[in-house]
């Protein structure tokens, strides 16, 4: 038995799936049936903690937890039903294309204010050091493992595909320098906004709809169906990342967030413009020109991440336009 120390701790569950999986890790207790989740809410608290605490195995695990339940049998089979519901919920909602390039197309369309989607620019023009508090403590539970998610799929590429994935994870992870890693640099901006960096300490704070769009990348990047999907899901990421990044950085900058906040953010400007064009040109063009089959998958990535992420804006825009903290406990700001 090889038991966690340096993890964080469990979360508190949000319903009867996710209180069965941390009920197993923490004392043996069973863990929800396969069929367990198909009658839950695709995109609720319940599920998509149950799914992140499963997951989470897979990453650094938590304190107190025998590490080798990351690949018990009975776990797996119960994440497996998770993954089921979760994946036919996005599979009616969110595909929209088939053509990978008219998908990327529509990414480059500026978001507007008043449609869910656009956070980045709320946070530019009105957003206030609460708001941006906030935002980072969702956003904390992808970027202090930032591009984690996304390496699970290199060895499931070969050729230019694998070789552009490569070099832009190089550059995610700091390209050789420890200081340079954009998981540390978000902890730095953290810290600038005198909140806790260590690793998973907001889980409890975020919201369903943050729990699913990092869901979403350990899904595609733990399945070598989902390579594709992968693949456009982080062409995605990158191609949004540049323009959305200008405006945090301006945001952090009004707002007196800090030097470190702000740098995050400008780093994030230049980086993934080159990276943009990796993702384009070497990683989704090479995959395509090798296993044209998985256009379709691609294309779903990108139309899964899009889904997702106008949720959350709709999610965080609602509650700070009320003038009401978007956490559900911990450092919120609203009145």
């Amino acid at each position: 038995m090889a038991i966690d120390t340096h993890g964080p701790a469990l979360p508190v569950a949000r319903g009867e799936l996710s209180a069965a999986v941390i009920g197993f890790l923490r004392d043996g207790a069973p863990p929800p049936g396969r069929a367990d989740a198909r009658t839950a809410d695709p995109y609720g608290d319940d599920l998509q903690l149950a799914l992140y605490v499963c997951y989470e195995l897979h990453y650094r695990g938590f304190a107190g937890v025998d590490a080798s339940l990351e690949w018990d049998p009975a776990l797996l089979a119960a994440r497996a039903g998770l993954e089921e519901r979760f994946l036919d919920a996005l599979r009616r909602d969110a595909s929209r294309h088939d053509d990978p390039a008219e998908a990327m197309a529509e990414l480059l369309v500026e978001p507007a204010r008043d449609d869910g989607t656009g956070v980045s620019l709320f946070l530019q023009d009105d957003g206030e050091l609460w708001h941006v508090r906030e935002y980072a403590v969702h956003r904390s539970l992808y970027h202090l493992k930032e591009a984690d998610p996304h390496a699970w799929v290199l060895p499931r590429l070969w050729g230019r595909a694998k070789a552009g994935m490569a070099a832009v994870e190089f550059d995610e992870f700091g390209a050789g320098r420890a200081e340079r890693v954009h998981a540390r640099l978000f902890a730095e901006l953290m810290t600038d906004l005198d909140l806790d960096p260590a690793y998973g300490r907001y889980l409890d704070a975020a919201c369903a709809e943050m729990l699913a769009t990092v869901n979403l990348m350990s899904l595609l990047g733990l399945h070598r169906e989902w390579r594709g999907a992968l693949v456009g899901h982080y062409a995605s990421v990158e191609i949004t990342s540049s323009p959305g990044s200008r405006r945090l950085a301006l945001a952090m900058k009004r707002t007196g967030a800090g030097p470190a906040a702000e740098f995050f953010h400008t780093e994030h400007v230049e980086a993934d413009a080159v990276h943009e064009q990796v993702m384009r040109h070497e990683v989704v063009g090479g995959l395509l020109e090798e296993e044209p089959h998985l256009a379709p998958d691609v294309a779903f990535g990108i139309d899964a991440t899009t889904f997702l992420e106008s949720r959350l804006g709709a999610r965080l825009l609602g509650c700070w336009r009320a003038g009401d903290t978007s956490l559900r406990t911990g450092p919120g700001g609203g009145r």
